[in-house]
């Protein structure tokens, strides 16, 4: 079955596989007609579409585990993994929720997604924003939530259905990606889903904290459109972010399990997973 899922992967790549154009048409509907031709052109620079489409287009045999890994190889970062030993054991027949802070909203997906599924065979899910869906290598590993238009009424099932599978859960509890305050730059508080799901599941928590950041005019674009405007614009440039970051080194701590029952009535579940977040910055 896996590889009738993979063929039918490979057959949605072609040389123009991310089509701006067809992604507002499939956002939008009726209302992509009043988009200009000069603002698509201009997004299609923004998001790096040629670009993103050779390598795509070069990387058309890879899906899940060893795709991520020739984004990592692509976009030549180097990882300086600390705390690996906090990985819970493959065969230790136990499932886990892995919650990381998301600093940059590319790479450091990419990243942790290729330690994750190496250490466990691929066998992990992303809960990560619906346009990631558009990435044919990227699909099959991924919960999508949409964060340009009305949540699906099917989410809080898929989500279900993502914890009850033999999958550990990849989680950026945020949502966002991190914002820069008074010089400090960090993740917004983070929800409280994977609190009560990995409670209701028995599924302990891994801590882990991926260092980089990005530009300073994505952090104040970030904080101009999080104040003034209805959408996140600064989600448009998140590919042009990656592309600075090419060729960084990058810092990824891993902390010790927490077992689930830490989770205990003593504080609710949004106070909980200010403490997840707390440990996740002192990695």
């Amino acid at each position: 079955m896996q590889a009738v899922s993979d063929k039918r992967e490979m057959e949605q790549i072609t040389e123009k596989t991310i089509d701006i154009g067809s992604i507002l048409n499939n956002k939008l509907g009726a209302k992509a007609k009043w988009v200009p031709r000069v603002l698509v052109s201009w997004l299609e620079r923004i998001a790096h579409q040629d670009q993103v489409n050779a390598f795509l287009w070069e990387s058309r045999d890879k899906v899940g585990t060893p795709w991520l890994e020739a984004c990592v190889e692509y976009l030549q970062m180097t990882l300086q993994i600390e705390g690996k030993e906090n990985l819970p054991a493959p065969d230790d027949g136990r499932l886990y929720t892995f919650v990381s802070n998301h600093p940059l909203g590319g790479e450091d997906g990419v990243a942790l997604g290729a330690i994750i599924g190496r250490h466990y065979d691929s066998r992990f899910r992303y809960l990560v924003n619906d346009l990631l869906m558009y990435l044919p290598g990227l699909a099959p590993l991924c919960i999508p939530i949409n964060k340009t238009g009305k949540q699906s009424r099917n989410f809080p099932a898929m989500v279900k259905a993502g914890f009850e599978s033999n999958n550990h859960m990849l989680m950026y509890p945020a949502g966002i990606c991190s914002r820069r305050h008074n010089g400090v730059i960090r993740d917004i508080p983070w929800t409280k889903t994977f609190i009560s799901k990995s409670v209701e599941y028995h599924r302990d928590v891994v801590p882990i904290h991926f260092g980089g950041q990005n530009s300073d005019f994505f952090y104040r674009l970030a904080n101009f459109s999080d104040k003034y405007l209805p959408f996140n614009l600064a989600m448009l440039f998140l590919v042009d972010e990656m592309y600075k970051n090419v060729g960084k080194t990058f810092r990824v701590a891993i902390g010790k399990p927490i077992p689930w029952q830490t989770f205990d009535r003593s504080r609710t579940p949004a106070q909980w997973a200010q403490y997840v977040q707390d440990i996740v910055y002192t990695l």
